[in-house]
């Protein structure tokens, strides 16, 4: 059943965090914070309401953002509650499917990532196929955490927008 934008801005924050929960993996609160710049008149302006959100976010609120993410190819975050859409989006990726190499491959990579940069790697999966995303994670490595936190939003900004489509389609 997909929900039309007009029909949130009519919403309660409480029918709103249940509608829209999840176009921020684990950040209710950037929820809250999209709901308050209602009205939305269609598609368009529910996701320029969540980037704005985004944009908004000082550093401090930026690594908390992506430090709530999980791990790319990660058992134990998929164990830990990982939502339902970074499921789907890592298996469009392949990444349900990967053979012991490649996951060795991952473990090593978000390691490695996580150690030099303090918070996990992040790609929009849709977009990309394990190949690719496996390529990104060893250029991406060598960037600056400065780089890589800007990186990072950038890329959940995409993710957001894939997330907002799937609600209003249903």
């Amino acid at each position: 059943m997909s929900i039309a934008p007009t029909a949130l801005t009519a919403t309660s924050l409480e029918e709103f965090l249940h509608a829209c929960g999840n176009v921020f993996e684990h950040s209710p609160w950037m929820v809250e914070r999209a709901w308050a710049l209602r009205p939305f008149a269609d598609e368009e302006a529910l996701y320029a309401a969540f980037s704005r959100t985004l944009l908004s976010l000082n550093s401090t609120e930026r690594l908390r953002l992506i430090g709530a993410h999980p791990e790319l190819a990660d058992k134990a975050a998929i164990a830990a509650g990982m939502t339902d859409e970074s499921v789907a989006e890592q298996a469009s990726a392949g990444l349900n499917r990967l053979t012991s190499r490649e996951f060795s491959a991952f473990q090593a990579l978000n390691e490695a990532y996580r150690r030099k940069h303090g918070f996990p790697f992040i790609i929009c999966a849709r977009l990309h196929d394990k190949a690719e995303i496996l390529e990104a994670m060893r250029w991406r490595l060598a960037r600056t955490t400065q780089e890589e936190s800007q990186e990072a939003i950038a890329q959940i900004g995409r993710i957001c927008r894939f997330r907002v489509a799937a609600l209003m389609a249903g």
